[in-house]
């Protein structure tokens, strides 16, 4: 007997016009969630939040929530704290929310540029690079994470076919 499909949910908000929000991108941007699920083996049902943006909100963004008075090109918001006993919450929750990832589509396409690929490569990256710090990964709190955050996020991108030789973080 073949297990039931997991529930994995994605709301999808667009808060900039420079960049066409489409069904191709969307379905993009689901493939990297669930490519990350299940590549971290996440079983429970789950819901995330995507928000599109641009440079200057984003800026904002990063100013009010994390100091840093620049535009970046992607932000996590971490609903689950994975610092506790448990790596993931409670089994018996119905669904799970994990949190909210905020992309600058605009800064997507300037690195797509400067890295050599498509635009659609960079997004993917930057939403599978959010989605393990929804699943409590950081790149922030030392070399060894950092090197495991990066080995995890290329694994991720070329089990979707969009794999890149190293040259971003």
């Amino acid at each position: 007997m073949q297990n039931a499909p997991v529930n994995r949910v994605i709301y999808f908000t667009n808060d900039q016009d420079k960049e066409p929000i489409t069904y191709k991108l969307k379905m993009l941007m689901r493939r990297a969630v669930v490519a990350t699920l299940d590549h971290e083996q996440y079983s429970n049902p789950c819901e995330v939040s995507l928000t599109f943006t641009d440079n200057e909100k984003i800026h904002e963004l990063n100013r009010q929530y994390r100091g840093v008075d620049r535009p970046t090109d992607v932000l996590s918001f971490p609903l689950t704290d994975y610092s506790g006993e448990s790596e993931e919450p409670l089994a018996d929750e119905p669904v799970v929310s994990l949190g909210d990832i905020v992309i600058s589509l605009e800064k997507a396409r300037e690195q797509a540029a400067l890295y050599g690929h498509s635009f659609e490569r960079e997004a993917a990256f930057l939403c599978v690079h959010s989605m393990l710090h929804l699943l409590g990964y950081d790149h922030e709190t030392g070399e060894a994470e950092e090197a495991d955050m990066r080995a995890r996020q290329h694994k991720i991108m070329d089990e979707m076919g969009l794999g890149v030789k190293d040259t971003q973080a």
